[in-house]
């Protein structure tokens, strides 16, 4: 009888040290999956800032080595050809009074990959100094881990307003 109990004791004893740790495991994998979608705005934002003064080594560092951009001036590969395209396409002179907003980001992480579609307005200085709209979109993007940081492996630009086929149309003119 005593070993019965023992024995039904120690079962009950494993039983909850095992739902502990499987419970620490779950809590552990939903604390890393919360940590990497905060990187991966960090990382939105840090494009905003960086293509907002035409910082384009710090923006070009923000893609993985073989990291993609394609958007309305052109598609690059790899950080150096990047920078290359946005030196030529918007210029490493003085910023113009402009700025990029991100908002209604939805990210998907997968271990050291992520997706993720976020919605961006960009606003120049127009008339009596007021904020203007010029276009808005969206940002279609694949993440991934590299060295321990959070990369674009691809981000792709779409116009919404105006349309994609709206400006291509405008430049065929």
């Amino acid at each position: 009888m005593r070993k019965r109990r023992l024995l039904g004791r120690t079962s009950v004893c494993i039983v909850l040290i095992s739902a502990f740790f499987c419970s620490c495991t779950r809590n552990e994998s939903r604390l890393q999956q919360l940590e990497d979608k905060e990187d991966i705005r960090r990382l939105i934002t840090e494009y905003g800032h960086t293509l907002d003064s035409r910082d384009f080594a710090a923006f070009s560092s923000l893609f993985a080595e073989d990291g993609e951009w394609i958007g309305g001036v052109g598609r690059a590969r790899g950080p150096d050809a990047i920078r290359a395209l946005m030196d030529k396409a918007i210029g490493t002179g003085e910023a113009a009074a402009n700025l990029h907003l991100f908002t209604n980001e939805m990210i998907d992480v997968k271990g050291d990959r992520a997706t993720g579609i976020t919605k961006w307005i960009f606003v120049i200085q127009g008339e009596a100094d007021r904020p203007q709209p010029v276009f808005i979109g969206r940002y279609i993007d694949d993440f991934v881990r590299e060295n321990g940081s959070w990369k674009f492996l691809k981000r792709a630009v779409h116009s919404d307003i105006p349309s994609d086929s709206d400006i291509s149309s405008r430049k065929d003119q």
